[in-house]
């Protein structure tokens, strides 16, 4: 990107304080993963308790400081996110019990937007040991090792299923999970939130 992606704004505000203000908006107290003091404006911070270790780091050390079994997880750069979708897999996992929920969609696996139970600690523990640090090889075999499993879905399978109203129709699900990784999908985001806003003000004119 070339800028720090948590302060890029995004309807004027930063992608870090519309992340924390979408847990909020589901009852969840927001914490943000990481060795970044300079945000703790927004939000608790939980430092990595193994350096260098990439997101598996940050997911250990924020486990570590739950205090409760399950902890929903969100990246900052996926702006397309539906409050919804979250507050529904939240109630999907909380209702299998199953170690890790985990969406997949355009045939991907998305494992920083996720459910995941402290149970799972001991093998994350020993994958960074290891120096491990792949996501779904170390919560696989952190599952297997408790004879538990990962309850994973197809997020579009799931939205076709659903009555229509449940998930918001615009975006797609194929574009929820699209990262703005680039100034090119900055602009493209910003550009299309836009055309949206303006298509909804030509539909719903404001008096």
């Amino acid at each position: 990107m070339g800028r720090d992606k948590a302060l890029l704004e995004v309807g004027g505000r930063p992608l870090i304080a519309c992340a924390a203000g979408q847990l909020q908006s589901l009852g969840i107290t927001p914490r943000i993963c990481g060795s970044r003091p300079d945000l703790a404006g927004f939000a608790e911070v939980i430092p990595d308790n193994h350096a260098g270790c990439g997101p598996l780091g940050g997911i250990e050390a924020a486990l570590t400081a739950s205090g409760t079994d399950l902890s929903l997880f969100i990246p900052v750069d996926l702006p397309n996110l539906p409050s919804a979708f979250l507050r529904w897999m939240a109630l999907r996992a909380a209702s299998t019990e199953a170690v890790a929920t985990l969406p997949h969609c355009g045939g991907r696996a998305q494992p920083l937007c996720a459910v995941y139970s402290r149970r799972l600690l001991p093998g994350l523990r020993a994958a960074l040991a290891s120096g491990n640090y792949r996501m779904m090889e170390a919560v696989a075999a952190a599952a297997a090792s408790l004879g538990e499993r990962v309850d994973e879905f197809q997020v579009e399978t799931i939205a076709a299923a659903l009555v229509p109203g449940v998930w918001p129709a615009a975006p797609p699900p194929g574009d929820w999970f699209r990262n703005l990784n680039t100034p090119a999908d900055y602009e493209r985001f910003c550009t299309a939130s836009r055309n949206f806003e303006a298509g909804a003000n030509r539909r719903h004119p404001i008096s």
